[in-house]
């Protein structure tokens, strides 16, 4: 009966050393699709925004029109590349050292929920695996730390 026990923990410790190796992988492909999106605006790189971001991407947040209506705004694929080629052109939208924190919510198979914190804002992101294995992200939630920002000059 020992043996037993013994041989079906051995099994069970091994396939557990297996299951774990995977998540740290993905979490890497993850975090690193996760923060190329960031790095795309620092660095003004379009074509790592466009690596990262998938064709049906949209990003949104709440906004307020000069008349003082809130609506939600939202930007494309094709938005966000523009963005990551012109946002810091002048190379003054970032601090010398900016705030890149990254916290994965939740990996469920091919899809991931994460926060990219910022100095200025903050990102909700989902992504997902695609068929090829790439991480891409889908959506995105975003908004000011200081909500007062979320307007449009009158």
């Amino acid at each position: 009966m020992a043996i037993y026990i013994q041989l079906i923990l051995a099994c069970f410790v091994l396939v557990s050393g297996y299951s774990y190796a995977a998540p740290d992988v993905e979490k890497k492909a993850i975090e690193t699709a996760a923060k190329s999106y960031l790095i795309s605006q620092i660095e003004v790189r379009p074509e790592l925004m466009k690596k990262v971001a998938d064709d049906e991407l949209v990003k949104r947040t709440y906004w307020e029109d000069p008349q003082g209506k809130e609506f939600v705004m939202d930007m494309n694929k094709q938005g966000l590349i523009k963005l990551a080629a012109e946002y810091n052109l002048s190379g003054t939208r970032f601090v010398a050292r900016p705030k890149v924190e990254l916290r994965i919510l939740d990996v469920d198979k091919r899809v991931a929920t994460v926060k990219l914190i910022t100095d200025e804002w903050i990102d909700y992101m989902h992504l997902y695996k695609t068929a090829s294995g790439e991480w891409q992200i889908l959506n995105v939630l975003w908004q000011f730390h200081q909500i007062q920002k979320h307007k449009s000059d009158r």
